[in-house]
């Protein structure tokens, strides 16, 4: 392509569209001749960018083309709608797509839990490796530091913080995972590696049973919402490995945006389990009754993820932005 001769020829209509955008008000042809204008200015920067690329000139036409599109499409103002669709489609559609991911992820982690789990309650050595044998007594005793753990600050303080935590968390494996994901498995690694102390320090004090009854009210949506994390980072670290169909970058904006998404919904996920955790695990409702509490939430939670994510999946919502609100996209030149 001769630069200088696609730039003569085209230069009056880069104009004319600049001069149609400066206007506050337009009649009802110049609105179609802005449009038409739109989309032969995104195609001839895709041109350029594809055939002869110049800096000046791209930033020139990227910024023509985005005030042309802002134009056309109008300002758009968030509403209730917009959240009431991301709860009710686009977040569960995204967790439900990511289903091949996190089952495995959460499957996988809980069988290491519970080796590392009985790996240190079966050697002593191991636990002596820990803590001291007085620190051991001190933590697995009745009404010892595992039990009063859940109890140790007014619940309200205590949901916020625990909250605060695993948001933290679930938001680094999301983002982390970009990094080939190698930085989620260390995360899960760790958090697996505590959840398997615990295991086993109190299976050797013969307090099992106690444990899970304090684990398990908030930890069966809690550590969902980590699994769930956990592989949607994984995933969009294997998209920089294999994008698919998709060019990289496209694969990375999708699976990206989809993922912050993910975020704010799994925060909200984690404040049910923190205050299930602050109010209902140091409670003095029966072992029974607390899990049983536990069992609901998550078994309302994958109804959400099944049901409702499944029809919106089923409808094409991949959990990512409207069309009309991600970042322009010029056609690709033949």
């Amino acid at each position: 392509m001769d630069l200088d001769v696609f730039v003569s020829a085209h230069r009056a209509e880069w104009d004319r569209l600049d001069a149609l955008l400066r206007r506050r008000r337009l009649t009802g042809a110049e609105a179609d001749e802005l449009v038409t204008l739109y989309q032969r200015t995104a195609t001839h920067l895709s041109l350029i960018q594809s055939s002869a690329p110049d800096p000046q000139l791209t930033g020139r036409l990227s910024q023509l083309v985005a005030r042309a599109r802002s134009a056309v499409t109008g300002a758009r103002r968030a509403s209730w709608r917009d959240v009431t669709r991301f709860l009710t489609q686009g977040f569960p559609a995204a967790v439900y797509r990511c289903r091949h991911w996190w089952i495995p992820t959460a499957l996988a982690s809980t069988a290491l839990a519970a080796l590392l789990g009985w790996w240190i309650g079966a050697h002593p050595d191991v636990q002596s490796s820990i803590a001291a044998p007085d620190e051991l007594r001190e933590l697995t005793r009745p009404g010892g530091q595992y039990e009063t753990y859940y109890s140790s600050h007014p619940a309200a303080s205590f949901a916020a913080q625990v909250w605060t935590n695993n948001a933290q968390a679930a938001a680094m494996c999301l983002v982390l995972g970009v990094f080939l994901g190698l930085p989620v498995l260390w995360i899960l690694f760790q958090n697996m590696l505590n959840l398997g102390i615990g295991i086993g320090l109190m299976s050797s004090a013969g307090r099992l049973d106690t444990f899970l009854g304090l684990v398990l009210p908030h930890g069966l949506l809690e550590l969902t919402a980590v699994f769930v994390a956990a592989g949607t980072g994984l995933r969009l670290g294997w998209t920089v490995i294999d994008p698919g169909p998709r060019s990289r970058r496209t694969a990375l904006a999708e699976e990206g945006r989809a993922a912050v998404g993910m975020a704010i919904g799994l925060a909200l996920v984690l404040f049910v389990s923190g205050a299930i955790e602050g109010f209902v695990t140091p409670s003095g409702l029966p072992t029974w009754a607390r899990i049983t509490i536990g069992i609901t939430a998550e078994v309302l939670f994958l109804a959400y993820v099944y049901v409702l994510g499944g029809r919106a999946a089923r409808a094409g919502d991949t959990g990512d932005l409207d069309a009309a609100e991600r970042s322009a996209t010029v056609p690709t030149a033949a």
